[in-house]
């Protein structure tokens, strides 16, 4: 497998891995580093893919330089590599929200994380990044997202989902391609918590969707955020 990475705004950068035999045209798995003066990662992925991230991250920072470890939820395509970085990157907290941290990631990492509240902001030197608690948005209990407010960069997780190998970035609908792919995997939780979290993102009226799965959005992203919640409340039992 190969990893690709493209840099999606000023100082942040995609990596991005295809794997053919996922759904009927192959998954991307992406992860996103933010290159400021305290380097973060937000997707580890899976432990397999660590020696492949950690190389893309050294090609840009040194690994030890890693300052913040973060994902959107406990999953392994998420955060399997987490204790491999923090191993690599001796300075590194792994950040994260309330629930997540209680529930799961005060156990699971070698190095206690840090707890954030809904809204939050960590300044990196040169960027800014908030944390916003999406629970149940597209699942988990723990979801979240992270906005870097620098660039309007929304780092959007497992939302907007899309099969295949697109372009790192693209204006082309991705609104059709994420129903495709809820259609095949059911991977969200049909519920009220979705469209509320989605209608939320969109006021941020981010200038980039940051997608872990799939092309990167750079047309207008309040707008298929919208389209993407008007989806998911038609789908909710009345």
């Amino acid at each position: 497998m190969e990893t690709r990475t493209d840099e999606i705004a000023d100082g942040i950068y995609r990596f991005s891995t295809y794997v053919p035999e996922v759904g009927p045209t192959g998954f991307t798995y992406n992860q996103f580093f933010v290159d400021a003066d305290e380097p973060l990662l937000f997707h580890t992925g899976m432990r397999a893919l660590f020696p492949a991230v950690s190389a893309a991250v050294a090609r840009i920072r040194p690994v030890e330089q890693l300052r913040w470890i973060t994902f959107g939820h406990v999953e392994a395509d998420e955060c399997g590599a987490m204790n491999l970085f923090l191993e690599a990157a001796p300075n590194a907290e792994v950040a994260h929200g309330e629930v997540g941290c209680l529930v799961s990631i005060d156990d699971l990492a070698d190095r206690p994380p840090r707890r954030l509240a809904d809204g939050e902001v960590i300044d990196l030197g040169g960027r800014r990044i908030r944390h916003l608690d999406t629970p149940h948005a597209p699942h988990n209990w723990e979801a979240r997202v992270l906005y870097e407010e620098t660039t309007g960069v929304l780092f959007c997780g497992d939302l907007m989902t899309q099969l295949g190998n697109g372009p790192a970035l693209t204006e082309a609908d991705v609104v059709g391609p994420a129903k495709i792919a809820e259609d095949l995997f059911h991977a969200t939780s049909i519920g009220p918590a979705v469209p509320v979290a989605l209608n939320r993102l969109a006021e941020l009226q981010p200038t980039t969707l940051a997608v872990m799965h799939g092309s990167g959005y750079t047309g207008d992203c309040e707008r298929a955020l919208r389209d993407l919640a008007t989806f998911y409340d038609e789908r909710i039992p009345h």
